[in-house]
């Protein structure tokens, strides 16, 4: 009998280590020929072959050289920035911010605008995006990916929006149209999903497999991780604990979904402003009062201890059912309080439940969301440009 012949084989495995150096040359950054073989353990010719290949299909390019020894100099090589552009945009109820990166992950353009008094979701977010390309001197024909995060259900089946409290023009059917407006591929997602993944490449959770995120803002939302990756559930509602009955609110049966959910009035950012105010503390914002009630230093503990026993609610009921090692508290209010509103959530959930996670605040201080939504759409298009060097 004849040896099996595994058909591809020789294509499959420059495939894979054309990617292995393009992800040695995002991340250890320009490299010579000689410093990628020893990397990736192939051999002078193999090498050199790898690199005229990636060169030729425009991925890579010289970018200097290295001085050695005896003979001339060595090429330097580093993945070109140009070859594909990303889009990630942060949708709230008062504005959109887009920024453009290419795809070594540099953030290029950046812009932002007034949601405010608009109609038309689809000509916002048009018009940010090619600004934002613009501001990167990037053709829109180049953008291979724009990813939006929202606030609201994402659908995990069609990708599209089915409901967002703050965004009551967005709706079924949006996704379709901006893609058709754009040309390129769009993906929504939940804006605190998002500032999960940042979280995750940059912040508090950076190494951590299982994590929760609470975004404590103008609502209260959350960002499931098990084993690296998000959890979205069967509707993509996991995480919505506005929604959780709790003692003292009433449940409100409202399919309209218009007014503020349970846990959304006992937590969000207006419930929480009015007890620094009870207590004596004022601010612009319930940023601004939480910040005064740290302030204060013992005189605003009375107040920071109450809006931690509220927090504390959402995050014990998650933490029962899920037991992370750790919680991060990110939004506003959880940038806010820092460390002294952490401490007392932590202290808080290890004394109503028989779970004890290590609650912190968030690292990522500016645009989790967009951070997040611009590596989601940078994974998703190296995939995409690196997964197919090989003709």
């Amino acid at each position: 009998m004849g040896s099996t012949r595994l058909p591809g084989t020789p294509r499959l495995l420059r495939a894979l280590n054309d990617r292995a150096a393009l992800e040695l040359l995002l991340t250890r950054g320009p490299l010579t020929r000689a410093q990628l073989g020893e990397l990736t353990g192939l051999s002078k010719v193999t090498a050199s072959q790898l690199v005229e290949r990636l060169e030729e299909r425009g991925l890579v390019t010289r970018v200097g050289e290295q001085a050695g020894g005896r003979g001339p100099n060595a090429q330097l090589y580093a993945v070109r920035p140009g070859s594909a552009y990303v889009v990630g945009v942060d949708v709230s109820a008062d504005r959109v911010v887009a920024a453009c990166a290419d795809i070594t992950g540099k953030t290029v353009g950046q812009v932002e605008m007034s949601t405010k008094d608009t109609d038309d979701p689809v000509g916002v977010v048009h018009e940010a995006v090619m600004q934002a390309a613009s501001d990167a001197h990037a053709p829109l024909a180049s953008v291979r990916r724009v990813v939006l995060g929202t606030p609201g259900l994402v659908d995990p089946g069609s990708g599209d929006i089915t409901f967002a409290f703050n965004l009551p023009r967005w709706h079924r059917g949006l996704l379709a149209a901006l893609r058709e407006d754009l040309h390129t591929p769009v993906v929504f997602e939940n804006d605190t999903n998002l500032a999960a993944c940042a979280e995750a490449e940059f912040g508090a959770a950076a190494g951590v497999d299982d994590f929760v995120l609470v975004w404590a803002g103008v609502g209260v939302g959350l960002a499931i991780v098990l084993g690296g990756r998000l959890h979205h559930g069967s509707s993509g509602a996991a995480g919505e604990i506005g929604y959780l009955p709790v003692p003292g609110v009433p449940v409100n049966r409202d399919q309209s979904r218009k007014s503020q959910p349970p846990f959304g009035q006992l937590a969000g950012a207006a419930a929480l402003r009015a007890v620094a105010r009870e207590h004596g503390f004022r601010g612009g914002s319930a940023a601004d009062a939480i910040r005064a009630t740290i302030a204060a230093g013992t005189e605003g503990g009375p107040a920071l201890d109450e809006i931690a026993r509220r927090l504390a609610l959402g995050v014990a009921s998650t933490c029962v059912v899920l037991d992370p090692p750790l919680v991060v508290l990110a939004g506003e209010v959880g940038q806010a309080g820092g460390t002294a509103l952490a401490e007392r959530v932590q202290h808080e959930v290890a004394a109503i439940t028989l779970v004890s996670p290590k609650v912190v605040v968030t690292q990522v201080d500016e645009e989790p969301v967009l951070r997040g939504a611009l590596l989601t759409a940078l994974d998703a298009v190296r995939d995409d440009v690196f997964g197919s060097t090989t003709s």
